[in-house]
């Protein structure tokens, strides 16, 4: 990196988005994705039981926002966004699969088995493929790309990966990442790099930057941690602070932490300096104390625990170390990953640059709209809207749409987030010129028609 360029980090601002350097002399992206984990199941947010030494560690080194959002809190409409810098309802991946037709079998079988559905899921997994995404746009700048874990779109390879361990092929079980999510659950009793030293090892030897897409099948379910990891947790079992299943859930994090802290270490001993660290999570998550399941207002809702997530960006010498309690959005992370790599950021790719100071003390309304879990797909994508909300300043607007609630829409839902962070007093009924006012904004911002575009 130039001193300019160098000295445009530093300072916050936006370097020229020419795209016109060197393959050579861009950073190196690790991408670190966490998958269904509560937004304060962080040591560094004040967890009681979540051990997290490596992402507090990280947290310290990063430019650190722990009240970021993502846009919709289901795994695939939530990864679509960071991919391709937009929403769910400008991209066009709402659910997390095609809605069965009438009429065909509803067996977990039928994804391998029904030649009308397969045909559905192919259709479905090429809905970005006309979007610039990040992984493409970071190939087309030079880049050998890596995916590993957690992975929707069919065959990474047709999505700018230059490498992947993922296949995609759902006649050979291939759904949301196959053999992709084997990285760091095959690795007992320590986490497994998998392809990620040899992969890098083959960038640094072409003298290319590599992006590696490190989103390990975890803390998600099944919650089976490692006995050793487990054991951690007993003692708080027998005196009765948790429940079995939330033990495993925390032991699943901190197996998550340990994997974050393998491949950190990998990346340190090659130079920190050298590569832009990002992470966020999916979406989250609030474990029923009776079972290995998400409870209400976590994963899929509009609420806190659903939407929530800290968003850490790291680089030795380049981003000075700081926390930010601006609101701000997984939507933001193509745009600033693109231009810190001094990549060309298309139109289409919105957000902000979370590096530049001006545009995040400037940051107006954090948006997000919740979905059905199977999309009914290839019907408008508002067929399936079930909650639009906003974030702005301290208030937080839910906005029910009535037609997918068949036991009475719930209420509108106001917010004030600074007195009330896990939303239990609903004020709309009191506020409603607030409400007004975010409802304007919600309607700005949320066009159905603008999917594809």
């Amino acid at each position: 990196m130039t001193p300019l360029l160098l000295a445009a980090c530093l300072l916050g601002a936006d370097p020229a988005e020419t795209g016109d350097r060197p393959a050579a002399e861009r950073p190196n992206v690790l991408l670190i994705l966490s998958d269904d984990q509560a937004w304060d199941d962080y040591g560094f947010l004040g967890s009681e039981h979540a051990h997290t030494p490596h992402l507090d560690r990280l947290a310290g080194q990063s430019r650190t926002f722990p009240h970021g959002y993502v846009p919709t809190s289901l795994c695939r409409p939530s990864l679509a966004s960071i991919l391709t810098g937009r929403y769910a309802h400008q991209h066009g991946i709402t659910g997390n699969d095609p809605a069965v037709p009438a009429g065909l079998p509803r067996k977990p079988t039928h994804q391998t088995r029904v030649p009308e559905y397969l045909d559905l899921r192919r259709a479905m997994n090429r809905t970005l493929a006309d979007d610039p995404q990040l992984s493409t746009l970071l190939q087309d700048a030079g880049y050998h790309t890596l995916q590993t874990g957690k992975w929707w779109e069919g065959d990474p390879t047709d999505f700018g990966f230059t490498a992947a361990m993922t296949h995609g092929e759902m006649t050979r079980g291939g759904r949301h990442g196959d053999e992709g999510l084997k990285i760091t659950r095959d690795g007992q009793p320590s986490p497994d790099l998998g392809p990620l030293p040899a992969f890098m090892d083959e960038a640094d030897a072409a003298g290319a930057p590599w992006f590696v897409w490190y989103a390990p099948f975890l803390p998600h379910t099944p919650h089976d941690p490692p006995q050793r990891l487990l054991a951690k947790y007993r003692d708080r079992v027998e005196a009765g602070e948790l429940t079995l299943s939330e033990a495993k859930y925390f032991a699943n994090v901190e197996r998550f932490d340990e994997a974050v802290g393998t491949v950190l270490a990998e990346v340190d001993r090659r130079g920190a300096e050298n590569t832009l660290v990002v992470y966020a999570c999916d979406n989250g998550w609030i474990t029923l104390p009776e079972r290995s399941a998400y409870a209400p207002r976590s994963k899929r809702s509009p609420h806190e625990g659903g939407v929530r997530t800290p968003i850490m960006l790291r680089r030795t010498g380049a981003i000075t170390p700081e926390r930010h309690e601006t609101p701000v959005s997984t939507v933001d992370l193509a745009r600033t990953i693109l231009t810190h790599c001094d990549v060309a950021v298309p139109e289409t790719v919105g957000g902000m640059n979370l590096l530049n100071n001006a545009a995040v003390a400037d940051r107006g309304p954090v948006f997000g709209e919740i979905f059905e879990h199977d999309q009914p797909f290839p019907a408008p994508v508002a067929d399936g809207l079930m909650f639009r909300w906003v974030v702005d300043g301290n208030w937080k607007l839910i906005l029910p749409h009535a037609p997918h609630f068949s036991k009475g829409e719930p209420p509108t839902e106001l917010y004030d987030l600074s007195a009330d962070p896990h939303e239990t007093r609903n004020l709309a009924e009191e506020n409603p010129q607030q409400v007004a006012r975010l409802t304007a904004l919600l309607n700005a911002w949320w066009d159905p028609t603008a999917a594809n575009d």
